[in-house]
């Protein structure tokens, strides 16, 4: 964790850099998104089966799932002998399906050999479980399955069906249900008992997938959740970067997603305080504002309408109340993310106004102020929140919040506006304002969220004039931990109108530093965005990037610098390449034996480098034209 800045008039103190002290945070009282627990409806409620009466799947029939699983992952992956191998596989999962997905051994088993089956074969596997649906989709285990059968469709929708199997199993069975009408079928079960399936804790789960899969969207960050030890701040920078991915599906689905939203309008009181069906909300704000924006629209108006008349506030609107809340500050946070443009002014006018550094303090209302910023787009919005938030970024800083002040800075980048304000505010917050000698060293102060006095462990009185920068203890110190915070505050400066300031601090790393900074984790997006930035001219770029030289080879010997140099040989020109090359080639067994730097060696084609010259001169001058001739097509 880095050491946030400080307040002036607390010479020495170390502040966090965010972690603990937001949601999921040690104190903070908020468990991590998913993980609560919800209580039990009252028996009765819903028909299970008893557990005597569940069909349990015997040690033998385990083993054999277990070897026909792992004969069909090292069969080939097409040819008819495999098509075979999962039929009758799957023929043997129909019988046992329910013991199956009841067992944790057997479902891991049956969510990866629903990964093989073929469009047919799965649905037998559903239309097998349908009549004990609600006790699956409500199991610990049968939930995963449900849920990986639904993950398929973006697969097997439209896929064509085997005509002669299917008149076949007409005959034998009856006329066997589509994979459409198994999902609308689903969808008909889950609006008949909604409140029932979105409090249950894995119930859900059921409900959250079959809003993606009806929207013919996925959300990733709701697939693959962020790992727990990472902190809130993190966490939700990893989720905004998931992007969602589409796929076609038919139109009765659109009809069955609006009819399923609108049970979220008949208990909306329920959806906002309630921890786990708050989450079935949230996932259908996301697609509804990608496939029904009118009716998104309508359900946001809904639910900022219930919070702005449930309470009387004596500080300000009854929202804010909410805003402090856990559970409905999280659903608020998506409310603002899909809210179109002159709804967000309103609301910010109506509720937000004269609040912002209040909720920037707070640690709960920090986050969704910080979704606030995060869909601000237009110039109007930005100055009036700008002009509230500009006098207090070094307190929230030493407050733990810098997610605030990165998601102010990404608004100014986004919008084009304050740009050079903003800059100047975090010099001063970081105190390496003045003297200006000092801000040649704001990268290092950025990267690990740290003010200048504290990373070069100074210590000043509190009314003495700062001291100037001393060149050679900056080069003589390593860098500090790179943090995701930091990271991301640099990538947004760096893609400013004018990063120049910024290029002349990391230019005046020196090579080890700047090595440090590209193999770090979360410092090698920082080399990236120098790569990436049309700010960033092609000079200015050679001029960090020259640094690295002496340094390619630890540089290709690392997960996050191999990466790093190979975006750097993409755009690099032909003098540029030959330089790296040669300087590989000095210690070409060594690359050859990392794990990591055989792949640069490859991508180098180090060995014709060293055997062949004359052709690798060639054959990379013949890159360059298509790279060429490409940009200018794009161009056009």
């Amino acid at each position: 964790m880095g050491l946030g800045p400080r307040f002036p008039h607390m010479a020495g103190r170390q502040f966090p850099a965010g972690g603990k002290r937001g949601r999921g945070g040690r104190g903070s009282g908020r468990p991590p998104p998913g993980r609560e627990r919800h209580p039990q409806p009252p028996a009765g409620r819903h028909s299970e089966p008893a557990l005597d009466a569940l069909p349990q799947l015997s040690p033998e029939a385990l083993g054999y799932f277990r070897r026909a699983l792992s004969t069909l992952k090292e069969a080939p992956e097409a040819g008819e002998e495999r098509e075979l191998m999962v039929h009758n596989i799957l023929k043997e999962v129909e019988t046992q399906a329910l013991a199956l997905a009841t067992n944790r051994t057997g479902s891991e088993m049956l969510q990866e050999l629903l990964g093989f089956s073929p469009l047919k074969p799965l649905c037998r596997v559903w239309a097998a479980l349908r009549s004990n649906l609600r006790f699956v989709a409500c199991h610990r285990c049968g939930v995963h399955v449900l849920q990986s059968a639904l993950l398929q469709l973006p697969r097997l929708l439209g896929s064509p069906a085997e005509e002669e199997e299917e008149e076949e199993e007409e005959e034998k069975d009856g006329p066997l249900e589509t994979l459409e009408e198994l999902v609308l079928g689903l969808a008909s079960e889950v609006c008949g008992d909604f409140l029932f399936y979105c409090g249950d804790t894995h119930g859900s789960f059921v409900v959250r997938t079959l809003l993606q899969v009806l929207g013919g969207t996925l959300l990733e960050s709701e697939r693959v959740r962020p790992r727990g030890s990472q902190s809130s701040e993190v966490q939700r920078a990893s989720a905004r970067e998931c992007k969602p991915t589409d796929f076609e599906v038919p139109d009765t689905f659109l009809n069955h997603l609006q009819d399923l939203s609108s049970c979220f309008l008949k208990d909306i009181a329920v959806f906002i305080t309630d921890k786990i069906s708050s989450f079935c909300l949230q996932v259908a704000l996301q697609i509804l504002h990608r496939k029904l924006p009118q009716f998104c629209a309508h359900l946001c108006n809904t639910v900022i309408g219930y919070l702005s008349t449930c309470n009387s506030s004596a500080d300000g609107s009854p929202l804010l109340l909410f805003l402090r809340d856990q559970t409905s500050s999280r659903l608020l946070e998506q409310v603002l993310l899909v809210l179109e443009a002159p709804r967000l002014q309103s609301l910010f006018e109506d509720h937000f106004q004269g609040q912002l550094q209040t909720l920037a303090a707070h640690p709960i209302a920090n986050f969704p102020l910080q979704r606030l910023l995060d869909a601000i787009t237009t110039p109007q919005l930005l100055s009036s929140v700008f002009e509230e938030l500009s006098p207090v970024l070094e307190a929230v800083l030493a407050q733990g919040h810098p997610g605030v002040v990165i998601a102010l800075v990404g608004a100014c980048r986004r919008v084009g506006t304050h740009q050079a304000q903003v800059l100047q505010l975090l010099l001063e917050a970081f105190h390496c304002a003045e003297p200006s000698s000092r801000q040649v060293a704001c990268v290092p102060l950025f990267a690990t969220l740290t003010a200048y006095e504290v990373y070069y462990e100074l210590i000043e009185e509190e009314e003495a004039v700062p001291a100037e920068h001393q060149v050679e203890m900056a080069t003589a110190r390593a860098l500090g931990k790179v943090t995701v915070l930091g990271s991301l505050l640099l990538q947004h400066l760096l893609h400013f109108s004018t990063p120049g300031l910024v290029l002349g601090s990391l230019g005046a790393l020196t090579g080890p530093q700047l090595l440090a900074l590209a193999q770090s984790p979360a410092g090698s997006h920082v080399l990236d965005a120098i790569l990436t930035s049309p700010s960033v001219t092609r000079k200015q770029r050679r001029r960090v990037l020259q640094t690295l030289k002496g340094q390619y080879v630890a540089l290709a010997c690392s997960r996050h610098g191999s990466r790093v140099l190979d975006a750097i040989w993409s755009g690099a020109a032909l003098g540029a390449r030959k330089e790296i090359a040669t300087e590989l080639g000095e210690q070409n067994q060594e690359l050859i034996r990392d794990p990591f730097g055989h792949h640069v060696a490859r991508n180098v084609a180090l060995t014709t480098f060293l055997k062949r010259r004359e052709a690798w001169e060639q054959q990379q001058s013949a890159v360059a034209k298509r790279r060429r001739a490409l940009n200018s097509i794009l161009e056009d």
